[in-house]
């Protein structure tokens, strides 16, 4: 049994490679049961946000390399491409990334509240795909539970900050008062509902939200007193605009340079602040060549997030110690779990030697012999049939000089006495 956590995110691939490493809601089910069918894991999961892209895994052995190589293949890499950026951990390492993936402390933006949303959204879809079992799942089960605690016990949730928020502080930068600018959002997905509950408290009067589904779009504007379009709507819409944050799924660009370039036009050169949360990405990146346009992309909000890390320091240690607490008794629960088979086994087999010497007792007792004298022999006879084996083996490591595996077997039977401290002596001489 081997944990595997394997992949790519914005510390060592740079947007370009990360929107070509990742998965689209309906690549997911069907590449989970390849990966399991491909490279011999019996259990798999994928988390594919717009920062990283990682693969979890239970396998019987660990085979890093092959299920790199499935990775590179299906997105058509090269595998030298793909582990010149790619990570490996392993085990309670593996455990140990998860937890803190999931509570927020390998984030873009230190403590940002989503990842675990999306960890539980890859777990869901992970049991659709029906390569979710026992091992995993109790590892997901002991993930959620490590960044609740974390949440709960630690200052890093306080006014959480996210890749939305990181958006809109840039806006405010550029913007002196956002109360006279205008906004267009492209999406209606979980981080364009965080920058519309943003951009409206800070006081912008007009947003437009811009979606696929004019339905969806419709709910969200109305939560924030906004306007909803189709994104066929988008040129016109961008004429008004003077801050534009996108963050879809698609896989192609929304928005490209020439309807931009036409916008600006019409807005007499007017500067746009625009921001693509979205892998792959939303805005074609010539548009940041256009001289009164400032784009930024999801990596470019380092300075922001700089300046959460410095806030967030001491609860993020508080955080790590937190994890490290969840990592050891996950690994001491899976240890446990090790040694019920061997215990299953042991009972069977004790319990078999037992109905073999009580079916030749309650023979002996219709046989008319006396209670007493079969009592004794049922005791002498048991007794003997358990010690049997034990005896054999341990007269065997005596011979090999295996004196470790007999103060071992001396701490497993909680044997009294001092002989334990002899196999010390003996080891040591």
């Amino acid at each position: 049994m081997a944990f595997l956590a394997l992949g790519i995110n914005h510390k060592t691939a740079s947007v370009d490679v990360r929107e070509r490493v990742a998965f689209t809601p309906e690549q997911l089910v069907e590449a989970l049961q390849q990966l399991c069918r491909l490279t011999d894991s019996r259990e798999a999961a994928i988390l594919s946000t717009c920062n990283r892209s990682e693969l979890y895994i239970e396998q019987d052995h660990i085979g890093a390399d092959t299920v790199l190589r499935w990775l590179a293949d299906y997105h058509h890499l090269s595998l030298d491409e793909l582990r010149a950026c790619a990570y490996v951990h392993e085990d309670d390492a593996a455990v140990r990334h998860m937890m803190r993936v999931a509570s927020g402390l390998d984030s873009l933006v230190l403590g940002e509240p989503q990842i675990l949303g999306q960890m539980k959204s890859a777990y869901a879809v992970a049991r659709e795909a029906g390569t979710i079992g026992p091992l995993l799942g109790r590892l997901f089960q002991a993930t959620f539970s490590a960044a609740k605690q974390v949440r709960t016990d630690t200052a890093i949730g306080e006014n959480p900050v996210s890749v939305a928020f990181a958006a809109v502080s840039l806006a405010k930068q550029i913007f002196s008062d956002l109360q006279r600018s205008s906004a267009l959002l492209i999406g209606a997905g979980e981080t364009i509902t965080l920058v519309a509950r943003h951009l409206h408290e800070q006081g912008v009067k007009r947003i437009v939200v811009a979606n696929r589904t004019l339905e969806r779009a419709k709910i969200l504007a109305e939560e924030f007193g906004a306007h909803a379009v189709l994104l066929a709507d988008i040129p016109q819409e961008l004429v008004h605009s003077d801050i534009v944050i996108s963050s879809t799924a698609s896989q192609l660009p929304i928005l490209g340079k020439g309807a931009v370039e036409s916008a600006l036009k019409l807005r007499k050169h007017k500067p746009i602040f625009m921001v693509d949360i979205a892998v792959p990405r939303d805005i074609e990146p010539e548009v940041g060549d256009l001289d009164d346009v400032y784009l930024y992309s999801v990596d470019d909000l380092h300075e922001v997030v700089a300046e959460n890390l410095k806030s967030r320091q001491g609860a993020a240690q508080a955080a790590e110690e937190l994890v490290s607490c969840g990592v050891d008794d996950f690994m001491a629960r899976l240890r446990e779990l090790a040694a019920v088979d061997v215990l299953r086994a042991y009972r069977q087999q004790s319990e078999r030697l037992r109905d073999e010497e009580l079916h030749k007792a309650q023979r002996l007792l219709a046989n008319g012999n006396n209670a007493e004298e079969v009592l004794m022999q049922l005791a002498r006879g048991l007794t003997n049939k358990l010690m049997h084996a034990p005896s054999v083996q341990l007269k065997k490591l005596s011979a090999e000089g295996r004196l470790d595996a007999l103060a071992m077997a001396q701490e497993l039977f909680a044997l009294g006495g001092g002989s334990s401290d002899s196999f010390s002596d003996k080891k040591s001489q």
